[in-house]
C-alpha cells in the first residue's frame, strides 16, 4: 500500500472557493496515477499541502468518495480506489451511448468549420504524440471529444461524463503508454473525423463504437501488468 507523497504541487486560485479546487487537483493527480491506486491520503498532509484548515480537505474528500476515486474508512484512513472493471464497463457503456448518438449527429449534418477545428486537434494529437508527452496528448484527447460534445448541443452530457468516468480513464492512462496505443488512438479519431466529415453517420457510429471500447479489450492484460491497481 502506498502512502502520499509532497509530489503534488497544489495551486490556489483565491477568487474561487477553496474545496473545489483541492477537488479539481486531486482528481487530476489520481486520474493521471500522479496519485495511484491504493495510496493512502493523509489529511493532515493535504492541510499542509494546500495551506488550508480541515473543512475544505474533507468536503474535496467526500466529493471525490462520491465519484468512487477514493475510499474513506472513518477514523482510519483514506485511500485512493483501486480501478473497479466493473465500474469501468458501466461508465464505458454510458460513454459509448452518448458518443455514438453524438457522432451520429454531427455526421448526419456537417458542418465544414467543426471539421476543420477537429482538424486541427488532431496536427495537435500528433505533434504530442511524436515528443512523446503523453499528458498533453491525453489533454488534447479529451479537448476533441469535448469539442464534439459541444457541436452536438449536449454540453452538460460531458460534465455527466467526467463525474463517472473515473475508473475507465485510469485503466486508459494504462493502457495509453503500451505499444502501438497511441498511434491507435490517433488512427481512430481520424476515422471519426473522416467519417463526420464524409457525412457517412453509419461509419462514425462504427468508429466511435470501436474506438470506445479498446481499453476494455485490453484490461486482462493491463490488469496482470499492475494487478495492485484493480480491485479483487
Amino acid at each position: 500500500m502506498g502512502s502520499f507523497t509532497s509530489s503534488l504541487q497544489p495551486t490556489r486560485d483565491r477568487t474561487r472557493h477553496a474545496a473545489p479546487q483541492v477537488f479539481e487537483q486531486l482528481r487530476e493527480a489520481i486520474i493521471s496515477l500522479e496519485l495511484a491506486p491504493g495510496t493512502v491520503l493523509s489529511r493532515q498532509e493535504l492541510q499542509l499541502q494546500f495551506g488550508l484548515s480541515s473543512t475544505p480537505i474533507r468536503d474535496a474528500l467526500m466529493k471525490l468518495a462520491e465519484e468512487s476515486l477514493v475510499d474513506i474508512f472513518p477514523q482510519h484512513a483514506t485511500m485512493v480506489s483501486r480501478i473497479d472493471l466493473d465500474h469501468a464497463r458501466q461508465a464505458a457503456f454510458l460513454r459509448r451511448s452518448i458518443e455514438v448518438e453524438v457522432a451520429y449527429n454531427l455526421a448526419s449534418d456537417p458542418d465544414p468549420e467543426l471539421v476543420a477545428r477537429l482538424r486541427q486537434n488532431l496536427k495537435l494529437q500528433r505533434a504530442f504524440a511524436e515528443a512523446g508527452d503523453l499528458a498533453q496528448f491525453s489533454a488534447t484527447d479529451r479537448a476533441m471529444h469535448r469539442m464534439m460534445y459541444d457541436a452536438a448541443g449536449v454540453p452538460d452530457l460531458w460534465t455527466v461524463m467526467q463525474r463517472r468516468n473515473g475508473h475507465i480513464e485510469r485503466l486508459r492512462r494504462l493502457h495509453l503508454p503500451m505499444k502501438g496505443k497511441v498511434d491507435q488512438t490517433i488512427r481512430d479519431h481520424a476515422a471519426i473525423v473522416e467519417a463526420i466529415a464524409a457525412g457517412d453517420p453509419a461509419t462514425a457510429c462504427r468508429e466511435v463504437r470501436d474506438h470506445l471500447s479498446r481499453s476494455l479489450a485490453f484490461s486482462a492484460e493491463i490488469r496482470a501488468r499492475f494487478p495492485g491497481y484493480f480491485k479483487d
